[in-house]
Order: C-alpha cells, then structure tokens, then sequence
C-alpha cells in the first residue's frame, strides 16, 4: 500500500523549458565571438606561417646532419613568432575596426548630406534654413579670427 505520494506538480513542461534554455544559449552565440578576435588569430597565423616558412628555407641549407636542432629550432621560432606577434596583430586589427567603422560612418553622413541637399534643391524652406545656418556658421568662424 501506498503510504505518501509526491504531488510536486510542475507549472511548465521540463522538456519544453530545456529546449527553449538551448535556443536561448543558441541565440546568444554569435554574441559572444567578437570579430577583432578572430581577424586577430588569422593575422596571427599568416605572420607566423610565413616566419615559419622563411626558417624552414634557412634551416634547409643547414646540413642534413642536425635534424632534430632544427627542428626544434623550427618549433621555438613558431612559439617565439606566436609569443611576440599577438599583440601587434591586435592592435592591427583594432586599428583596422576602427578604420572601417570611421569610413562607414562618414560615407552615411555623406549619403545623408546628399540626400538633404537633394531635397533643399526642390524644397525652398530646406534651402533657406540650409543658408541661414551656413551663414549663421560663417559668422561664427569669422569671429573666432578676429
């Protein structure tokens, strides 16, 4: 005979809040990987295969006679590239990011400007305040010669 039952009843199904915790960890992925990132890792990479690629043809005229040295001098030339090149490859990157995101900014600024001079073109009151404010930036800049 029974002698105590359990009535913990669940509001939700535990299945469906597992898979919509899943989807939700899914969503949030790319989040997560930043771009600077991974175009600093390949940067890496090329820097330090063509160091590698550069010893390798050195290390070849060597002689046939010490293999085992330069193959260790080969691998502590990878570590030593990988070691020094981080963070130059970083800062290149970023550099690069910020480069990109400055020239969109202004070819949308430069879209913009051309779209509001197209309209003050056929808009009489949009070339007006256009000029007054050309004008009222012309006197400013005046002042601030004298």
């Amino acid at each position: 005979m029974l002698t105590s039952a359990s009535l913990d009843l669940y509001t939700e199904h535990r299945g469906l809040a597992r898979i919509q915790g899943a989807l939700h960890f899914l969503r949030r992925i790319p989040a997560r990987f930043s771009g600077a990132r991974g175009a600093a890792s390949l940067l890496l990479a090329a820097l330090v295969s063509g160091l590698m690629v550069a010893a390798n043809a050195l290390i070849d005229e060597w002689g046939d006679g010490h293999l085992l040295a330069a193959w260790m001098l080969l691998w502590a030339i990878a570590f030593a590239g990988m070691a020094l090149l981080t963070a130059p490859a970083r800062r290149a990157v970023a550099l690069l990011r910020e480069g990109a995101q400055a020239w969109r900014e202004a070819r949308r600024r430069a879209a913009e400007d051309e779209q509001t001079w197209n309209t003050a073109l056929h808009d009489a009151r949009i070339m007006a305040d256009l000029s007054r404010a050309m004008n009222g930036i012309a006197v400013d800049d005046i002042r601030r010669y004298r």
